[in-house]
């Protein structure tokens, strides 16, 4: 038994992403998902994305979850085809799952990563084609070197480590390019933020870039619609419940609180 999962569902006769001809697909009706972000805070790494889904100009969707979680110390930000990254972390879901029954033991956070850029790999005729393509965060929190850690992914694969942050999707220069101002001149570094003031920065973070970017959703007051926001730390991952998410929205971003 080697622990691979994937392995273990191509010898049971699952086929991953079966290939889809690119001329038979209409583009201009495949949902795409951004924007999403992840940046480190003095207790672990904060992950968030907006919740909009678009076809082309079409809005498809206003409730995305675009931030997954794989297990209890990491999760999977997508930016991209949702049809393809939601198969993505089921797989990886179910791979740690196995892994960790028939191992008796957490896979380690390189190994989580692998399982990733393998599951990239194997869609990449689908990602050249226009019609698969994922361009996702991992986020984790390495319990061995009791350190946060994220990732980023190209289309095919190619891994990168944020060393303070990252961000992908359409929304995503605006994005870098705050964090970029706040890490290097900000009152603080970036890893020394409390909880609080990174929620209301990924806040701020996610209006400006639906201010810029037509695919990125922005709040909704009305029907108390935010942004999803995950915390990972040693204790494991959280989720910022709405009505927090409402209380510093009120008070540090629909305003001009600071």
């Amino acid at each position: 038994m080697t622990g691979d999962f994937v392995e273990l569902l191509k010898a049971s006769g699952y086929t991953w992403m079966p290939q889809v001809g690119a001329e038979h697909v209409d583009r201009e009706t495949i949902a795409h998902g951004t924007t999403v972000l992840a940046m480190k805070y003095r207790d672990g790494v904060l992950v968030a994305g907006d919740r909009r889904a678009t076809a082309g100009n079409v809005v498809m969707h206003d409730r995305t979850d675009k931030v997954l979680d794989l297990d209890r110390y990491s999760v999977l930000a997508i930016a991209g085809v949702p049809a393809t990254a939601f198969e993505m972390a089921r797989v990886l879901d179910h791979s740690f799952k196995y892994y960790r029954r028939s191992q008796l033991q957490d896979l380690s956070l390189e190994g989580k990563l692998r399982a990733l850029s393998k599951l990239l790999r194997d869609n990449i005729p689908m990602a050249v084609q226009g019609i698969g393509a994922v361009a996702p965060i991992f986020a984790g929190y390495d319990v061995q070197s009791r350190t946060a850690k994220i990732f980023f992914y190209d289309i095919l694969g190619a891994e990168f480590e944020g060393v303070e942050y990252a961000a992908s999707g359409s929304g995503s220069p605006t994005i870098r390019g705050i964090l970029h101002y706040v890490h290097r001149w900000g009152p603080q570094r970036l890893a020394a933020m409390a909880e609080d003031d990174a929620i209301v920065l990924a806040l701020r973070l996610l209006n400006s870039a639906a201010e810029f970017d037509s695919a990125t959703g922005g709040v909704d007051i009305a029907d108390g619609l935010y942004p999803v926001v995950k915390l990972i730390t040693a204790e494991g991952t959280t989720v910022v419940a709405s009505e927090r998410l409402g209380r510093l929205y009120e008070a540090h971003v629909g305003g001009r609180g600071v």
